[in-house]
């Protein structure tokens, strides 16, 4: 009988970690399972054309990442800077442009921790909350850019069908606005001198390189994103909540998307609006405005303070009021964008 407890409590406690290490797969898969006692699921639901693509980019940054190809960038970039404002520049833009093409949350995992390393070594541990924070939303408005730049806009493009320079026009005006915004912010950092420490070399090891390719993938997303798909999908075949959110969807597609994205970030509001409303390009805009404001509004934000949260759990209230605050005034001003336009 004690075996059994004891079992039991172990089972509690690993489901427990493992719930709050993969909370929105945990939730997602919960509801999912949940809708399923409603009406019956459809494999049809799934969206894998964006399973297939999201799959085939994480392991082609999984291979880049393994050969030290971002590293060896960065560092050569590195040598050039004569300053701190000119170090936290580069290191807010390199997320910026690599989340072009390597997803915002994929770029955050690469540099995030590079930055911090980098500060801690030139003992300007001070403007670690504040490159982090910029980082985040540099990584938020370069995946803006290309329909392949974040998990929300690989969905949108995929079920739009809009071409690449349709996906960039559309949301030309807001990458414009809040590039400028960054440069603003990045203008009260000080000029001081920095000396650079000499970085340990990278090496490649081709012991193991296919394995830790093949176990690097988070497969994680992949499954809350099928979660998702089926949760949905379930969602439009129940007559109370297809009623419901087409009535509340259509015609606010941008403003509740936004607040929607507060709420359970802006993956599963993409997925959730996308299958209410087929005005796309109105919720391709909202859920790119809404990245911006809570933690979790966008899972890129959330990557970022588990980074370094993992790193200075000290910094976790000052990191969360300036965080939120940039976010907050960046929001409002590309609502009034929106409102202009």
């Amino acid at each position: 009988m004690k075996m059994q407890s004891n079992i039991m409590t172990n089972f509690i406690e690993k489901s427990y970690i493992f719930f709050k290490r993969e909370i929105v797969f945990s939730i997602s898969l919960i509801l999912a399972i949940i809708s399923c006692f409603f009406v019956k699921p459809s494999i049809t639901y799934i969206n894998w054309n964006t399973i297939i693509l999201l799959l085939v980019m994480m392991v082609i940054v999984e291979i880049f990442k393994n050969l030290f190809v971002f590293e060896i960038l960065v560092r050569k970039l590195l040598t050039k800077i004569k300053n701190i404002r000119g170090f936290v520049f580069v290191m807010v833009f390199i997320c910026f442009f690599s989340s072009i093409f390597l997803t915002n949350d994929i770029s955050l995992i690469i540099f995030v921790p590079f930055s911090i390393l980098a500060l801690k070594k030139i003992n300007r541990v001070d403007l670690i909350i504040l490159t982090v924070s910029l980082q985040t939303i540099a990584a938020n408005v370069g995946c803006m850019v290309l329909p392949i730049g974040a998990p929300h806009n690989i969905v949108m493009y995929t079920i739009s069908n809009l071409s690449f320079v349709s996906f960039f026009l559309l949301l030309l005006p807001y990458i414009f606005v809040s590039v400028i915004f960054l440069v603003v912010v990045l203008l009260f950092v000080p000029k001081d001198k920095i000396i650079l420490s000499k970085m340990d070399k990278t090496e490649f090891v081709r012991e193991n390189f296919f394995k830790k390719i093949l176990f690097g993938v988070d497969y994680y997303l992949l499954l809350t994103f099928i979660a998702l798909f089926i949760l949905i999908g379930n969602l439009e075949n129940i007559s109370f909540f297809n009623l419901l959110f087409t009535k509340w969807i259509g015609g606010n597609e941008v403003l509740g998307s936004v607040v929607a994205s507060q709420i359970i970030s802006n993956v599963p509001t993409a997925i959730l609006f996308s299958g209410f409303s087929n005005n796309y390009e109105a919720i391709i805009v909202g859920i790119n405005i809404g990245g911006f404001g809570t933690l979790i509004a966008s899972m890129a934000n959330l990557i970022s303070y588990k980074i370094l949260v993992r790193e200075y759990n000290e910094f976790k209230i000052r990191y969360l009021i300036i965080f939120t605050v940039l976010n907050l005034i960046l929001l409002v001003i590309l609502l009034g964008i929106y409102v202009i336009i």
